[in-house]
């Protein structure tokens, strides 16, 4: 079975369970300021776990890109990727524990399906603690669909319990496992006794009960199912390979970098870890630049990850011996590989692979940058009795200059110097978990960053897109916002810094329909008659699929109208003083602006 025939499997098998098929969204978090990436299929569906209706109904489906960066420097090894695909499905108030798990067990094991061997599946669930009971309904629920006792592993909080922060939405999980190992896994094999020959393959989180404080769990009123299945490792699995890399998800890419480095892959493990990398980077990064709202490389947040990955691919490719710009080459197998699945990697080919040689070139020119600046700090270092290059200037080079610590060290070794390599890995240390700050809480994301305050700001971005364009005219597109409690981040595309006058208008123009307090409605319809009635959309959606669509003003006379998932105020009245703190570029075509609100009426309950 390729990926593509998984794909389409499980949509199927969950529409055949009255599951709504609906579209994957961007891999840049709307108006979520706890994480870079979307890195779980949830993401974009958080405003619905939390309450708001959903256009499609109360069961859903979907495939979704994800990127973790947490793991970044693991990427190389046989399964680690920065960019991957889930699989998920949604019961919104309506199944709960004893569907959620018959379908998980039917899909993996039903001939009609995936026809897993039931032998080589284990599973865990919650053990119970202090605060929060065993989650016996779910073991009970497994055995009545066939699991054996023996492979059902009871473990603590840390494994089986999944919350959206300190306080709010939270419950058990139950994870699948499959056997990798030789043979049938022997009686007693479960998970808690033996991890390394079981591959984590699905999870079915119960979304159970609202953490009020540290102590007090209450039953929530509505209870949701998110469920989520990694299409790489499962595909690895069916096709009984050792690593996903092994799969036509990776192969046609090897494919050319082979060609490109003159190697085969499989021949030695150091350069087969360079191809590895190089394939998962490239990936990665057309995804991300070939996404709907696509950022470009930079030195913060998201942009400095894709900077990160693309340099790290490159310098693999040094190692490989390639010594020209190869990555747009790579980029046209990831393109038409996936191209299917994610049509606007090929709608946004061009730019993809024009960011990724530019990219190259900038830091094939800050290799020879760092080399100059070592060679500006030699007098220096020749004064140091230890004959050893400290490991925060080794990690500055690498910083600031991309400068790979083999490279220092190797020019530190001409000049008669040692690294301090603990010292750089101590440095770098602190950077990442500096930067995982950022990109934390991979199961989590945004749940808990709802508030009046992201709210109001969330309904502002409407306001001010539709002021920008009426100032700055039609050219003017979203490419992105982040939000939270303190400040908003509106970047959109336009060619120069907007004028002292421009910036004080569009601020204004805001702040006047706020002063209005037009009404904000909502109102379901396929996405057609939404563009058809003048509605903004940013993103596709599936063919007849309906999507929200938010007016501020009254319906024949309205001022904003956008496709968007919400969550809004219900009248301006209630966002508050507009004003506009920075105007600044964000990268080539793109602004940037920083606002804050103040004040307002209280949302109505």
């Amino acid at each position: 079975m390729t990926a593509n025939e998984l794909r389409k499997k499980y949509i199927d098998f969950f529409k055949s369970k009255n599951h709504v098929e609906i579209s994957g969204q961007s891999l840049i978090p709307e108006n979520d300021p706890s994480v870079l990436f979307t890195t779980a299929g949830m993401h974009p569906l958080v405003p619905y776990l939390l309450g708001e209706p959903h256009p499609a109904g109360t069961r859903l489906t979907d495939y979704q890109k994800c990127v973790r960066t947490g793991d970044i420097d693991y990427v190389g090894d046989p399964s680690h990727l920065t960019c991957f695909e889930m699989l998920g499905n949604w019961s919104l108030g309506d199944y709960f524990k004893k569907d959620a798990i018959a379908f998980s067990y039917e899909f993996l094991t039903s001939p009609d399906w995936l026809a897993l061997d039931p032998k080589k599946l284990s599973v865990t669930v919650f053990e119970g603690d202090e605060n929060a009971p065993r989650d016996e309904e779910s073991a009970t629920i497994w055995k009545e669909n066939g699991m054996p006792e023996d492979k059902i592993a009871y473990l603590p909080a840390s494994d089986n319990w999944w919350a959206a922060g300190p306080t709010g939405p939270c419950g058990p999980d139950t994870e699948i496992f499959y056997w990798v190992g030789e043979g049938i896994p022997p009686v007693g094999s479960n998970k808690k006794t033996d991890s390394e020959n079981w591959m984590e393959i699905w999870n079915n989180v119960f979304m159970q009960f609202n953490r009020i404080d540290e102590k007090t769990l209450e039953r929530l009123p509505k209870q949701n199912v998110d469920t989520g299945m990694g299409l790489e490792r499962t595909n690895c699995i069916l096709q009984g390979k050792t690593s996903v890399y092994l799969t036509e998800v990776f192969q046609p890419i090897i494919a050319v970098i082979e060609k490109l480095a003159d190697y085969k892959y499989g021949t030695d493990e150091e350069k087969d870890k360079s191809v590895r990398i190089i394939a998962d980077h490239t990936r990665s990064a057309v995804f991300i630049l070939g996404d709907q709202k696509g950022v470009t490389p930079n030195n913060v947040g998201a942009g400095y990850v894709l900077r990160r990955l693309i340099r790290r691919a490159v310098r693999h490719g040094m190692k490989l011996g390639v010594d020209r710009s190869f990555l747009a080459e790579i980029a046209d197998a990831v393109i038409e590989n996936f191209k299917c699945a994610y049509p606007e990697l090929e709608q946004n080919s061009q730019k993809v692979k024009s960011e990724l040689t530019q990219e190259e070139s900038k830091f094939r020119d800050a290799l020879k940058n760092g080399e100059k600046e070592f060679q500006r700090l030699l007098p220096n270092l020749m004064k140091n009795p230890k004959k050893e290059i400290s490991g925060k200037v080794a990690f500055r080079l690498y910083d600031t200059f991309g400068f790979p610590l083999e490279l220092t060290e190797e020019l530190a070794a001409e000049n008669g110097f040692t690294v301090d390599k603990d010292g750089f890995k101590e440095a770098e240390k602190k950077h990442q978990e500096a930067s995982k700050s950022l990109d934390a809480g991979s199961a989590k994301g945004g749940l808990a960053e709802q508030s009046d305050v992201t709210t109001k700001y969330h309904t502002a971005t409407h306001l001010l897109q539709q002021a920008l364009v009426t100032v700055l005219g039609s050219q003017v597109a979203q490419k992105g916002s982040n939000i939270n409690n303190e400040r908003m981040r509106f970047d959109f595309t336009f060619e120069r810094p907007m004028t002292k006058e421009e910036i004080a208008e569009v601020e204004k123009i805001v702040n006047e329909k706020i002063k209005e307090d037009l009404p904000v409605s909502m109102e379901i319809m396929p996405l057609d008659k939404a563009k058809a009635e003048g509605a903004r959309a940013l993103f596709t959606t599936k063919y007849g699929e309906d999507v929200k669509v938010y007016t501020i003003g009254e319906q024949n006379n309205w001022f904003s109208k956008e496709v968007c998932g919400g969550p809004h105020v219900q009248h301006t009245a209630q966002i508050g003083t507009f004003k506009i703190e920075k105007e600044q570029s964000s990268s080539a075509g793109v602004r940037r602006i920083r606002a804050t609100i103040s004040g307002g009426l209280p949302l109505d309950k």
